[in-house]
């Protein structure tokens, strides 16, 4: 039965009785929502199952692993939660099993080593933690192996190493620390190998497949060596050392943990013989902090935990300054005196989180990524307590809780409003055209945009960021904000940088007007295809009455703003210009100059011209 590749929408039956003799079913690509259901593991015969780019959501059902003569199955691009189940090692003969691109969470399953037959392995993009499960690498005819963006930590098996059919993998965009095992100096089947953005060190393995891989591949880690351009050579003491290490580690697992016991006791006598005469003195010492607490957050990440959740009361809702779908965030000042904001995520009924993979994105996102107009991110926690991730604080609030306010507004002059377009401008171009690979944030507006007591602007809210890797699909269900997202995203769901800077566009036409400008899209929109008369409005008609008349160099970039954000709204989305360009016509001087608002035309900015970009 194949279905592939339709518009069918609803949800999956849950009686499969009638379908005992049925081999394959393929409904990917289509509008499903609802869970999976358990029904399908009655279908005892079938072999190959392909649910993929679908909105099916909950957990992936456990009666799954009694199809045991399931040849592939695909289940990526959909918002499947939950763990992954231990029931899959059933599946023997399991060829291809992809889950990528969901809301997965949980370690990976020690079972899966049982699907001794699979030749690909693809788990990217989810929110799965822990280990990397060494019977990873004990499966004789894996060939493609893709863990890449999850929050994967500890050491990299000495399994991974030993495949003998492994072609390519890709381990990218993890907490992966260590060294690499000296095992993958023998895994001459590999191909092609991705571990940038982990928190790896020492030198490559002596194989081509690492040392002629592109930086790009290897950026982004601890303190990786060797010959690869853009990396640091090996010194030739690392190099001696890496020769000896098994040596050297045996002797050291013998001798250093009788030293250290002759050393503790040493220490232990000497502080109980100093301390006794000044307990006193000791007592009366203030205690100190370091101005920023957060530059030892990974020296004792125990002792930042405590003084939060001390400085918020554990989430008392007196220090709550606002709340959205996905959190809700605190006010929390440290013993330091230092401030920072608290995102606490809401879990479900059993305490999971409800979107794991906005938890993964936002920590995947801000690490990756400076900028002095993107929100810094300075540590997160995730236990079986609490989830949530700690920002700087700043005092200004969101764009749109100032614009909503008839006294905040008033007092948000058009220099500081031109201002804040190109902080976001700057910040999306770093993101659109600086960072490698891209990173689409997908739900610009305002009240994801804070600002500080400078009125400087600070993108936030990262959760629904996408990297744009040139190898993986950029196909998507949706996520944004209704009224700022673009057109074209609710029949295509493709994303690209096209999709942010329509955002923009609403953005900045929101500054500019002081209120979201539906009504006035709407009438843009129609006013080609009708008798409209919306290209007669003045633009000194739509601006927010509530501030005064502009100076000349005032009018003068409201102006070009103006033409900007209607060039960025445009429909058709091979019209936007990018937002490199934008920040150029920002930096470009209008000639000429007007002692209020010029007498202009939405029609006739619409007609201007990005020129000489």
């Amino acid at each position: 039965m194949d279905l592939n590749n339709n518009k069918f929408f609803g949800q999956l039956p849950w009686n499969w009785s009638g379908y005992l003799n049925l081999t394959a079913l393929g409904i990917s690509k289509n509008n499903l929502t609802g869970r999976i259901p358990t029904g399908l593991g009655e279908v005892s015969r079938l072999q190959k199952l392909y649910l993929s780019s679908n909105h099916l959501h909950g957990k992936i059902p456990s009666s799954l692993g009694k199809l045991t003569l399931l040849l592939e199955l695909k289940l990526d691009s959909n918002d499947l939660s939950g763990n992954i189940p231990s029931e899959i090692g059933q599946m023997s003969r399991l060829l291809n099993l992809s889950l990528s691109a969901n809301n997965l969470s949980g370690s990976i399953p020690e079972q899966i080593g049982n699907c001794t037959q699979l030749l690909d392995l693809n788990l990217s993009q989810n929110a799965l933690v822990g280990n990397i499960p060494s019977q990873i690498g004990s499966l004789p005819s894996l060939a493609t192996l893709d863990l890449s963006q999850n929050m994967l930590e500890s050491k990299l098996p000495l399994e991974l190493g030993e495949m003998k059919s492994i072609e390519t993998m890709n381990l990218s965009h993890n907490r992966i620390s260590g060294s690499i095992p000296k095992s993958f100096d023998h895994c001459f089947s590999l191909i092609s190998i991705d571990i940038s953005y982990n928190q790896l060190e020492g030198p490559l393995p002596n194989i081509s497949s690492f040392q002629k891989a592109p930086f790009d591949s290897l950026r982004n880690n601890k303190g990786l060596c060797g010959s690869v351009s853009g990396l640091k050579p090996c010194s030739q003491s690392t190099q001696k050392n890496t020769s000896r290490r098994t040596t050297k580690r045996m002797i050291f697992l013998i001798v250093a943990p009788i030293l250290a016991t002759i050393f503790l006791l040493v220490v232990v006598v000497g502080i109980f013989i100093r301390a006794r005469p000044h307990t006193r003195s000791l007592e009366n010492k203030p205690q100190e902090f370091t101005r920023n607490m957060f530059s030892a957050w990974s020296f004792d990440g125990k002792m930042v935990y405590e003084n939060i959740i001390d400085a918020i009361e554990n989430f008392d809702p007196k220090y709550c300054i606002g709340a959205g779908g996905f959190g809700s965030v605190f006010r929390a000042e440290l013993p330091n005196g230092q401030v920072v904001a608290v995102k606490k995520l809401h879990g479900m009924d059993d305490g999971a989180l409800r979107r794991p993979k906005d938890f993964a994105n936002e920590i995947r996102a801000l690490t990756n990524i400076r900028h002095r107009n993107i929100v810094k991110l300075y540590g997160f926690c995730s236990n079986v307590q609490h989830t949530f991730l700690v920002y700087e604080y700043l005092e200004g609030g969101s764009l749109m809780h100032l614009l909503s306010n008839d006294e905040t507004a008033a007092k948000f002059e058009w220099i500081k409003r031109v201002s804040i377009v190109k902080d976001v401008a700057n910040a999306l171009s770093y993101m659109h055209q600086n960072c490698s690979p891209s990173i689409i944030h997908r739900d610009i507006s305002s009240k994801n945009i804070l600002l500080d007591s400078e009125y400087q602007a600070h993108i936030s809210d990262f959760g629904t960021a996408r990297i744009l890797r040139p190898d993986s699909s950029h196909w998507t269900s949706f996520a944004g904000t209704y009224g700022y997202a673009a057109p074209e995203l609710a029949f295509t769901m493709e994303v690209n940088e096209k999709c942010d800077v329509y955002s923009f566009g609403v953005l900045v036409l929101e500054v500019i007007m002081g209120k979201h400008p539906g009504d006035f899209i709407l009438s843009t929109l129609s006013a080609s295809s009708s008798t409209s008369t919306a290209y007669d409005i003045l633009l000194k008609d739509i601006v927010d009455p509530r501030l005064s008349s502009p100076s000349k160099q005032e009018s003068k970039q409201v102006t070009l703003v103006a033409k900007l954000a209607l060039s960025c709204i445009e429909p058709n989305p091979l019209l936007r210009p990018t937002m490199k360009q934008v920040c150029v016509q920002l930096l470009k001087e209008i000639p000429s100059q007007f002692n209020v608002f010029p007498i202009v035309t939405i029609g006739q900015l619409l007609d201007l011209q990005m020129t000489n970009v």
